[in-house]
């Protein structure tokens, strides 16, 4: 049977309307591209794309290439967990990459070292004050930078009506404009050991793991996560039901300026420099792994665990490309294909939904 009742006044209960979470179709697709790239392998390369085959580890598993699919999202995948909570409210941010090669810049020039063997640093931006600091001090100046950038973004939406896509394309422009300004183009290099510790092995994953399981909670749990998804899903509504709808789209920009700004910390500690390039495409990388995890470009639907998955999607199809020795372009060439197919999906889904309802 289809339908069995349930409750009383007739109301009944149609199992062919159940939907299935769709966090649960990106894991299959996760595990269906790792599959092809073991296929792949094995016919190939005769070799095993995630299984040690030849006894270098004490698992199963081949530690060093799981390590490099981690790592290689994870700087990025902090820039998603901002971009998914804008995303989720209808709205959408181009300026993360930006925001992570401006705050680079800037963060480095407070986190550098008084001498480089036994010499004045030679990439020194200001005088003896600045050298030497604790660490603390660049940290906060680079979420300090995210908040400024942020805020600006969502006060341009929210309190002028500018579409998110102008706002954020502007503030691209102008924050890569201060990253090249801020040092006239040449890199900053040299911080202190601090400061270098923070990108320093597998950091930037905890911090990554740390990031997402406490925004997954924000958003699930909390008064926050719920005016979020109300703006994205229908704006008037969540205006009328008594969310200052602003004031919360300041807050969400803000956070994902924020959220870019310390991916820009982790990503310059980790390089132990900072150039002015840093962080191009990053956006859209970003972007991606929220659509492929599920968030809906409509808005008022999708999770962070979604977009976890989706960063590990990227993370495996880039090391299945390097593992299998295709060139760089290929993986361009997949990501947009992969970005397309998504956006596709979520259309063809919502209009299903709709035709269900």
């Amino acid at each position: 049977m289809a339908e069995t009742a349930h409750g009383v006044g007739g109301l009944k209960y149609d199992h062919s309307k159940r939907a299935r979470p769709p966090e649960i179709n990106v894991l299959i697709a996760l595990v269906l591209i790792v599959l092809v790239f073991e296929a792949l392998g094995a016919l190939l390369m005769d070799q095993s794309f995630l299984f040690d085959t030849r006894g270098r580890f004490d698992s199963i598993f081949n530690e060093a290439r799981l390590k490099i699919i981690i790592l290689q999202v994870a700087i990025i995948g902090i820039i998603a967990l901002g971009v998914t909570q804008v995303i989720i409210t209808g709205g959408i941010d181009l300026s993360s990459g930006s925001i992570v090669g401006a705050t680079a810049m800037i963060a480095m020039s407070f986190a550098q070292v008084a001498e480089v063997n036994g010499s004045p640093n030679p990439k020194a931006i200001f005088g003896p004050w600045a050298m030497d600091l604790p660490v603390t001090v660049p940290i906060l100046v680079g979420l300090a930078c995210g908040v400024i950038a942020g805020g600006i973004n969502g006060a341009l939406i929210a309190y002028t009506k500018i579409p998110p896509f102008i706002a954020t394309l502007g503030m691209m422009v102008s924050a890569r404009g201060v990253a090249k300004w801020w040092s006239k183009g040449n890199p900053i290099s040299f911080p202190t050991d601090e400061y270098a510790a923070i990108g320093a092995g597998m950091t930037p994953v905890f911090i990554f793991i740390f990031l997402a399981i406490l925004f997954h909670f924000i958003l699930k749990y909390t008064v926050y996560g719920k005016h979020t998804y109300a703006i994205g899903s229908n704006e008037a509504a969540a205006r009328m039901s008594g969310i200052n709808v602003a004031r919360h789209l300041v807050l969400v920009y803000t956070i994902a300026g924020v959220l870019a700004a310390l991916a820009a910390v982790v990503l310059s500690a980790k390089n132990l420099t900072a150039q002015s390039g840093m962080g191009i495409m990053y956006e859209l990388d970003a972007i991606a792994m929220a659509v492929i995890g599920g968030v809906s470009l409509s808005g008022g639907r999708g999770s962070i665990i979604g977009t976890c998955l989706g960063a590990l999607i990227f993370g495996v199809i880039i090391s299945g490309f390097t593992f299998l020795r295709l060139d760089a372009f290929y993986q361009e060439m997949v990501k947009g294909a992969i970005i397309v197919g998504a956006v596709v999906l979520d259309q063809w889904r919502q209009q299903r939904n709709a035709s269900k309802s």
